[in-house]
C-alpha cells in the first residue's frame, strides 16, 4: 500500500502538466495564425479559391473567359487543394532536454514540446493529419488528436540523448524532428536517411539553452549529464571553451549538411528567444517544403 501513494502523486503530476501545455500551445498557435492565411493553396479541389492573372505556361483551357470578359486581362480560376497531408512528429524526450541554465528560462524539453504541439494545432486546424513517428499514434485529423499528442509529449525517457524515431513514417509525408541533437550523429543520420528514402521531407529544429552556446565556465568545474551517465571534472574549464565551441559548430554544420542532402530544412532555436518566431519558421518551413 505504501507504493500506491508515490505512484498516485506521479500520475497527478503528469496529468497536471497537460492543461498548461495545451493552453500555452493554443495561445502560441493563435498568435501566429492571426498573421497567417492558413494552408490554402491551388490544387485539384472543388471549392473556388481565387482568380489570378494568366501566367506563362498556362493553357487556354485554364482561362476563365467569363471573368476575363470583364476587363482587358485574362484570368485563371483556381480551386483549393483538398488532399490532406500527413505530418509525422518526433519530439526528443531524453534526459538532456530537461536542462535549463536559469530558472527564468524554460527547459529545452518544455520549449520543444510547446513549439511542436503548437505547430500540430496549426496543422490540424488547417485540415492536415498529424501523428507521431514509431507507429504509436498514427496521423489523424480533428481536435481529439491534439489531446492525444499533448498526452504523448508529457512523458520523459531515461536515456541521456534520444535518437529520432523513423519507424512508421508514411511515404511522401512531411515530418518535424525537434531535439538538441547533441547525441550520436550516426543515429540522427540513419533516421533522416531512412525518411528521405521513403520520400519524406521535413524540418529539423534544434533547441539549445543559451549557456550551451556561450560556455562561460572557468576554473574548477564538474560537468555532469542530466541523466548522470557522464561526468567530467576539470581544474581549467576555460581551456575547454574553444574546443567545445568548435565541436558545437561542427555538429551544427553536420546537421545542416545532412538536411541539404535529404531535402530537409534546419534551424537552431534558443530557449531565451521568442517561441513565436521559432513557430513561425516551422510553419513556413513545412509549408514551403510541399
Amino acid at each position: 500500500m505504501s507504493q500506491v501513494i508515490p505512484l498516485r502523486q506521479s500520475a497527478e503530476e503528469e496529468a497536471s502538466r497537460l492543461p498548461p501545455l495545451l493552453a500555452r500551445a493554443e495561445h502560441l498557435a493563435g498568435t501566429v495564425l492571426l498573421g497567417e492565411h492558413g494552408r490554402r493553396r491551388a490544387g485539384l479541389g472543388d471549392d473556388f479559391w481565387q482568380y489570378r492573372p494568366v501566367q506563362a505556361g498556362d493553357s487556354l483551357r485554364m482561362i476563365d473567359w467569363r471573368r476575363s470578359a470583364r476587363g482587358d486581362s485574362q484570368f485563371v480560376r483556381e480551386r483549393e487543394w483538398q488532399i490532406a497531408q500527413s505530418v509525422m512528429l518526433w519530439v526528443d524526450q531524453g534526459a538532456s532536454m530537461r536542462f535549463q541554465s536559469d530558472k527564468n528560462l524554460p527547459t529545452k524539453g518544455d520549449r520543444t514540446r510547446l513549439l511542436t504541439l503548437a505547430c500540430a494545432i496549426m496543422l490540424l486546424r488547417g485540415g492536415e493529419r498529424v501523428g507521431l513517428t514509431g507507429g504509436h499514434l498514427p496521423p489523424r485529423s480533428g481536435e481529439v488528436q491534439i489531446a492525444r499528442l499533448a498526452e504523448a509529449f508529457s512523458h520523459d525517457t531515461d536515456e541521456d540523448y534520444a535518437a529520432p524515431e523513423a519507424r512508421g513514417m508514411l511515404p511522401h509525408s512531411r515530418a518535424v524532428f525537434a531535439s538538441d541533437f547533441l547525441g550520436d550523429i550516426d543515429r540522427i543520420t540513419h533516421a533522416l536517411t531512412k525518411a528521405a528514402d521513403r520520400g519524406v521531407r521535413g524540418v529539423l529544429l534544434q533547441v539549445l539553452d543559451p549557456l550551451e552556446e556561450s560556455f562561460p565556465f572557468k576554473g574548477r568545474t564538474i560537468f555532469e549529464s542530466v541523466g548522470h551517465t557522464v561526468r567530467h571534472e576539470t581544474l581549467k574549464a576555460a581551456e575547454l571553451r574553444d574546443r567545445y565551441l568548435e565541436r558545437l559548430a561542427h555538429r551544427k554544420a553536420e546537421l545542416s549538411q545532412l538536411c541539404r542532402l535529404t531535402g530537409w530544412q534546419f534551424h537552431t532555436h534558443h530557449t531565451s528567444d521568442s517561441a513565436q518566431s521559432a513557430l513561425l519558421w516551422m510553419w513556413r518551413a513545412i509549408d514551403g517544403g510541399r
